[in-house]
């Protein structure tokens, strides 16, 4: 619902000017929104601490869902594998924040993801950046971990990969069943770590870095 413009005093409304037109639309969109559920709780729309928290509201969840706008997909430059490297590449402990899709409050955690190469391999920095991409939209950790192993099997043509997620759910820490500190885990398995031995190294792998920090 669109709202009567005022004049900011919020120092980043005052980059309105500077940027895209269809941005601040969809940010007065989201903030009009909103205003109508802070009138709903009660809370006072002319308080000098809430007055600009619709458009701040706005802005932020353009910024945390940012996962669902096209063309925001990382690039995935992938290189021959000339050496023909055929161990196991890890990269670990990669922090994310995403937002449950059932109570849009947030979910949080560490991703480990590995892959053993066939004819390509791909610059480590890529696969945080496949994490952050879809870790930014409304998620369910489930389907997180199912869409970054697709994409790395789509793109690298690996001969296996798999990928374990830890979170810890705000959903039933601050509401519902109320306990602070459980922890999630969910995996995704493909091709030949599916077989125990690969499997097993991987977790013995991940388990001894955990003991050395």
């Amino acid at each position: 619902m669109p709202r009567n413009r005022r004049e900011p005093e919020d120092p980043d409304e005052r980059k309105r000017s500077q940027g895209p037109k269809a941005y601040w639309d969809r940010v007065d969109q989201i903030a009009g929104h909103f205003s109508q559920i802070m009138e709903v709780l009660g809370l006072p729309l002319d308080d000098a601490h809430l007055r600009d928290t619709p458009d701040r509201v706005g802005r932020m969840y353009l910024e945390i869902f940012r996962g669902l706008e096209e063309g925001n997909e990382p690039t995935f430059t992938t290189f021959p594998n000339e050496e023909q490297y055929s161990n196991m590449v890890i990269v670990k402990d990669i922090e994310f924040y995403s937002v449950c899709a059932h109570h849009m409050i947030p979910f949080f955690g560490r991703a480990h993801v590995a892959y053993i190469p066939d004819q390509k391999i791909v610059g480590l920095s890529k696969i945080p950046r496949v994490v952050d991409f879809y870790a930014h939209r409304p998620q369910l950790q489930e389907r997180l971990t199912e869409q970054i192993i697709d994409l790395l099997v789509e793109k690298l043509e690996p001969q296996g990969a798999i990928v374990v997620m830890e979170a810890r759910h705000l959903c039933m820490e601050m509401r519902g069943v109320e306990k602070p500190g459980a922890y999630t885990t969910t995996s995704a398995i493909r091709g030949c770590f599916e077989d125990q031995v690969v499997r097993k190294e991987f977790l013995d792998l991940l388990m001894k870095n955990s003991r050395d920090r």
